[in-house]
């Protein structure tokens, strides 16, 4: 079963895919808008790629404030995963993102990658990061 996970934010959306056996999460592509609001082309690119690598669900990173409650980006998130549910006509898995950003810079420092670049990554391996938590949980038995 293959999972598509994606990094939703106000300009950019990060995209991770899991192999075919659920096992591996890699970073394939961040889809860039002009404009916060326009999401057409957005959800047309994510369709392409749920048909290319064959995705049975789609799990969609959920911006809860690091205490728990929920602001106006998580209103957004909910409002995009129903566009992208109707777009696809695949389940949305809501997965906490809290600070995958942050565990994002850490694995790009690692990695080598400067400083001054990783703005070009970050939200291509943060959905990386969303898909292995999500992956971990569901093979340990937490999901």
């Amino acid at each position: 079963m293959r999972l598509l996970a994606l990094d939703f934010g106000s300009k950019t959306v990060g995209v991770a895919v899991s192999d075919a056996l659920g096992l591996t999460a890699t970073g394939v592509e961040i889809i860039r808008r002009k404009s916060p609001g326009k999401l057409r082309q957005t959800l047309a690119r994510i369709e392409e790629l749920v048909k290319e690598y064959q995705v049975d669900r789609i799990i969609l990173g959920y911006p809860v404030m690091l205490d728990g409650s929920e602001g106006e980006r998580v209103e957004k998130t909910k409002e995009f995963a129903s566009m992208l549910e109707r777009r696809t006509g695949k389940e949305i898995i809501f997965q906490d993102e809290r600070l995958t950003t942050v565990e994002a810079y850490e694995i790009m420092d690692l990695m080598g990658i400067k400083k001054e670049e990783r703005h070009q990554y970050v939200d291509m391996v943060a959905a990386k990061v969303i898909l292995e938590d999500y992956l971990n949980m569901e093979n340990t038995g937490q999901i």
